[in-house]
């Protein structure tokens, strides 16, 4: 920990509770205080005292093509010099809403938002007003923001409603979810067998992320698309995290499978605070002003966050692009699991896209309970050992991390060759 860094964390807390604008910011998982950054560029991040470190968080994965880069800032700085906001209409945001609907097939109109919280409430709230119904399908380690629908955990036994997992969220709006578990289609069939007729929606992150990087099961995400289109229920995919990161066709272009509904933010923003939230004109067309579901944001679509989106969407479209993202992630993890093998860690990785798992077991895991039997003392010491060698990954065990565009082969190779030296000494 450097000396400023511990400065400003022992005065933040003085009026920012923990200290902290996001919880996992603080450390508590990791132990330690938190790293106080004042400038990134390209894969690097710099704190500040002047400590340089490669990044694999990358601002929990909108930056996709790294820090500050030019083409991006270059058009926040164009849009911010026109104004920074009009609550009104601008050609921007028609200019990324075709642009969001030509690249993903399921969306036939997108509303914007200003955060991946705020979609995935306004996605839930629509398919709830769009079928009639009050029921909701969630999965136990998938995040899907902070709304109190959503702040839910599994019940006290399988097919049993969920309770809250935060104080603050009543009772009665967690009896209106179902926590199922991830990867389980006996249990979803079950699910739908003894509710589907009061089933309004299913929400899941086709690839987890709030976990740890979880894949989905072969036949998984189908069973759900079979699922909700025959008992009339809508399919949410929760892409806010992959979305554009695991490919430009996002999960549901990777393996196939057509969601009614679909929830971005992170790399449609490129670093700035925005969210969407877009899929069937029918379902769509039920939101205010056209339909009977409220939903609207003063700084929604703001003309600057839309500027960096734009900028971002339109510089992945490149040639190659994801075939090369995908090759770096992969090395890192091969490079990472291999250093672990030569000295007997228990340790598995593996990537989608330009995103990462590292576990501390010996295979990859499938589900929430498989990823609670994950070392976590191990990881808190390969973090600090790791942050020490001027490398910074997720603060927290269950959360994926992200390699970026500006990462090269020397950055992985850096990284791998410091986790060596770290396990060689276990």
């Amino acid at each position: 920990m450097t000396n400023r860094s511990q400065q400003l964390f022992e005065r933040a807390q003085r009026h920012i509770p923990g200290g902290v604008n996001s919880p996992v910011r603080a450390f508590r998982s990791v132990g330690g205080s938190p790293c106080f950054f004042a400038s990134g560029n390209g894969a690097r991040v710099t704190d500040v005292d002047g400590n340089s470190y490669v990044d694999y968080v990358g601002s929990w994965g909108p930056l996709i093509l790294g820090h500050a880069h030019p083409a991006v800032v270059a058009a926040v700085q164009e849009a911010a010099a026109k104004g920074l906001s009009f609550g009104a209409p601008t050609e921007m945001e028609v200019e990324i809403a075709d642009l969001l609907c030509d690249l993903l097939p399921s969306l036939d109109m997108v509303r914007l938002v200003s955060s991946g919280t705020e979609a995935t409430m306004s996605a839930i709230r629509l398919a709830r007003g769009f079928t009639g119904r009050d029921l909701l399908i969630k999965f136990e380690g998938c995040y899907h923001g902070h709304s109190d629908s959503l702040l839910v955990k599994a019940g006290s036994g399988m097919l049993t409603f969920g309770n809250p997992s935060s104080g603050g969220v009543p009772a009665d709006l967690a009896q209106h979810t179902l926590v199922l578990d991830y990867n389980n289609s006996a249990q979803l069939e079950q699910a739908f067998a003894e509710h589907g007729s009061r089933i309004a929606a299913v929400i899941v992150e086709p690839v987890v992320g709030n976990m740890n990087l979880v894949a989905p099961a072969a036949g998984f995400l189908q069973t759900m698309r079979t699922l909700c289109t025959r008992h009339g229920s809508v399919l949410i995919f929760d892409e806010v995290m992959t979305g554009f990161r695991v490919g430009l066709g996002c999960a549901q272009g990777l393996y196939g499978i057509t969601p009614d509904l679909t929830t971005l933010g992170k790399v449609i923003g490129g670093g700035m605070p925005v969210g969407a939230f877009g899929g069937r004109r029918e379902i769509m067309e039920k939101i205010a002003p056209l339909g009977p579901v409220y939903q609207a944001g003063t700084l929604s679509g703001n003309p600057v966050a839309v500027a960096a989106g734009l900028a971002t969407l339109k510089l992945i479209q490149a040639p190659d692009f994801y075939a090369q993202l995908e090759q770096k992630t992969k090395s890192l993890c091969d490079g990472l699991a291999s250093a672990a093998e030569k000295s007997g860690v228990a340790f598995s990785a593996q990537s989608i896209g330009g995103m990462f798992g590292l576990y501390f077991r010996r295979q990859c895991p499938q589900n929430f309970a498989e990823v609670m039997e994950c070392d976590t003392a191990a990881f808190n010491r390969f973090f600090h050992a790791m942050l020490d060698a001027g490398h910074y990954f997720a603060p927290s065990a269950f959360e994926a991390g992200f390699v970026s565009a500006a990462h090269n082969k020397a950055d992985i190779a850096t990284t791998v060759s410091a986790a060596e030296e770290i396990f060689r000494t276990w």
